[in-house]
């Protein structure tokens, strides 16, 4: 299988960095795992509805660049569905057992994925109704992903 993340934005602080890196290395055996950043459109501080939205449609465009046309997609989506880690490694195993052994996770800019990205997505999946920076949101989703993958192995990790 191969998942990647693909993340609106550069990753700066070391310490997300390293840490996923440790899950990238921890994945290793088991899938192909990616990262791939995006650059993120550069704004003001304060912008029209219609600024926001332009600026989420140029970083979708970048986004779906990077994603195939046989990959399926789960966007990251305040709005989307809250998934328990048990869920998750279903949906995982399930895509790679009838669906496809290519997913995507993506991971939009401040300001949120574009309406472009969300049509483009199968399922859209919410860590829940907190807001959390979405450069952090790599990191926990890389983990939950190594999770997911430790349960659907049957092996110790996951309490």
């Amino acid at each position: 299988m191969f998942i990647q993340i693909v993340a609106v934005g550069k990753l700066k602080e070391k310490y997300l960095v390293q840490g996923i890196a440790e899950y990238a290395k921890r994945l290793a055996p088991y899938v192909k795992f990616q990262v791939v950043e995006v650059p993120d459109e550069k704004a003001p501080e304060t912008m029209s509805e219609a600024e926001v939205q332009a600026v989420k449609a140029r970083e979708g465009e970048r986004v779906l660049a990077q994603v195939k046309s046989d990959a399926h997609v789960i966007a990251l989506d305040v709005g989307g569905e809250l998934w328990s880690s048990e869920e998750l490694a279903a949906s995982l195993d399930r895509l790679g057992t009838y669906g496809t052994s290519h997913v995507v996770f993506v991971i939009g800019g401040s300001h949120g994925l574009a309406d472009s990205v969300l049509r483009r997505a199968q399922q859209r999946l919410s860590f829940g109704r907190m807001t959390l920076p979405h450069q952090l949101m790599r990191l926990v989703l890389a983990e939950q992903i190594y999770r997911a993958v430790k349960i659907n192995r049957g092996e110790p990790y996951h309490k």
